[in-house]
């Protein structure tokens, strides 16, 4: 290798390294760091309206009041007390809840219905500051940009790496994983600190990580620890349990659950899909906010959201989509579309569609708009071909579009088609008057099992296992007289 070589390696390295040596406020130590605190509040601001765009936010008061007065309990003991911290409720049935940078805190009304008091909830909450605190985004910016650099200087250096480069690039993503999991572990410690500083009992922090355990298992979704970004919730269950134990033992003290008054707040949340956003039902999507509806293929997989509804088979090989048009007209919002992708139209034409008013187009997409995927020497991106169907509706124009290669187009245009052809305007007063699921909070009548409280409440049988893990009870579980306990009812 050449003098030149190594000397622009040496100062490209140098030039990283020395942008900023930073304290780190959770750990004490000096680490690199390629993003100031100033920088990450910025991406906070500039994440957030994109995170409400696509979620939405849940409203209710009171659920608002309390993660706001928590968070800002909790922050103000944090390691990093004068952030701009915001906390919000977004409008989900996932279980989750996630952090941005610059002291962004978002939890899915889904994970507010599977807590089962006060405590679980700050030990999440403290997981998640920790994550802003201990400044993870930054860290696993900084360890990208090193080992893509460090993957370049390897691939200069060594004629062996270089023709090996694919795997390399592999050991060097299995090293972010490690990263991942460094700090998933490293906000553990943090939740069990936080929440118990604010007097929460952080051992029901570990029984959450049950829950998980069991939504995980009942979903089919177990992921080997070694091969996620995430520790298995199971391992996280023993060590959260540990680390709460030892800080008791340490700081000795009152540490509060608050199961009842937990209970009573989220009495009345909606549970699972909210209709309202769109559901499906014997192959069809129903939007009863929008008034419309049209078939979903069989076995195909969807996903919903506030922004869009998507769908695909699971051999991946085509989708559909269907998102609000950019523009007042069908023609402004077609021309739209074409000029954001620059897409080369092949045809186009205006249409009715069970009588509401149509713009059709077919176009190629260009492949510096397509996703850059690996390919073999010698091998071609293939062309990407796109039907998109613009319909003018309930004062609105929303936009349907299918997506295949252009050796699988032909064949996927005509589900396409049947879809687009089945687009119509919704009526159904019973769909568009249906009610979301709820969580209704009862007392137990009488000392019994868990699976005879919740027949005797009308629960059917189909629903028992969903209803364990929401309440963390076993089927033979005895329940006492006067518990309060979690029902789901329309």
């Amino acid at each position: 290798m050449s003098s030149i070589k190594r000397n622009f390696l040496f100062l490209l390295l140098l030039a990283i390294s020395s942008q900023s040596c930073v304290r780190n406020p959770v750990t004490g130590k000096k680490q690199l760091s390629l993003m100031s605190e100033e920088q990450e509040i910025a991406i906070g601001l500039q994440s957030h309206p994109e995170v409400v765009s696509s979620m939405g936010l849940y409203k209710d008061a009171k659920l608002d009041t309390f993660i706001t007065q928590k968070g800002r309990a909790m922050a103000a003991i944090s390691h990093r007390p004068n952030l701009p911290y915001q906390f919000h409720i977004v409008d989900s049935p996932v279980v989750n809840a996630f952090a941005v940078p610059g002291g962004y805190v978002y939890f899915t009304r889904g994970i507010l219905a599977h807590f089962n008091n006060t405590a679980e909830f700050a030990g999440v909450l403290g997981h998640e500051i920790g994550h802003i605190t201990a400044r993870h985004s930054a860290r696993q910016q900084t360890s990208q940009i090193l080992g893509q650099v460090g993957l370049l200087a390897g691939m200069v250096l060594s004629e062996q790496v270089r023709q090996m480069g694919e795997q390399a690039s592999q050991a060097v993503q299995a090293m972010m994983l490690s990263y991942s999991r460094e700090h998933e572990t490293e906000s553990d410690e943090l939740g069990v600190s936080y929440s118990s500083k604010i007097g929460y009992n952080a051992k029901e922090m570990a029984s959450f990580f049950n829950t998980l355990k069991r939504i995980s298992d009942d979903a089919g979704h177990n992921i080997p620890t070694f091969q996620s970004t995430h520790p298995d919730p199971g391992d996280r269950f023993i060590n959260v349990g540990k680390l709460a134990a030892e800080y008791q033992a340490k700081n000795p003290g009152t540490y509060a659950t608050d199961r009842e008054s937990y209970l009573k707040m989220i009495d009345g949340i909606i549970y699972g899909d909210d209709p309202k956003q769109g559901f499906i039902e014997n192959q069809t999507f129903y939007h009863p906010d929008l008034k419309f509806q049209f078939p979903v293929p069989l076995a195909w997989q969807t996903q919903n959201s506030p922004a869009s509804f998507q769908m695909a088979p699971k051999d991946g090989k085509s989708m559909m989509a269907l998102t609000l048009g950019n523009g007042k007209t069908l023609e402004e919002a077609a021309q739209a579309k074409i000029k954001q992708y620059n897409l080369q139209v092949l045809q186009n034409k205006k249409t009715t569609i069970n009588g509401i008013p149509a713009l059709v187009f077919v176009a190629t997409v260009p492949q510096q708009q397509q996703q850059q995927q690996p390919q073999q020497p010698g091998q071609q991106q293939p062309t990407i071909q796109l039907v998109s169907w613009f319909f003018e509706h309930n004062g609105l124009v929303l936009n349907l579009y299918g997506v295949a290669s252009s050796s699988e187009f032909n064949n996927a245009a005509i589900v396409f088609q049947a879809v687009a052809a089945g687009f119509k305007p919704l009526t159904d007063n019973e769909k568009l008057n249906r009610k979301p699921e709820r969580l209704v909070i009862k007392t137990v009548p009488r000392n019994a099992t868990f699976k005879e409280i919740m027949k005797g409440f009308g629960m059917p049988d189909a629903r028992l296992k969903e209803l364990g893990i929401i309440n963390q009870l076993n089927d033979n579980d005895i329940v006492k007289q006067g518990t309060l306990i979690k029902t789901i009812q329309r």
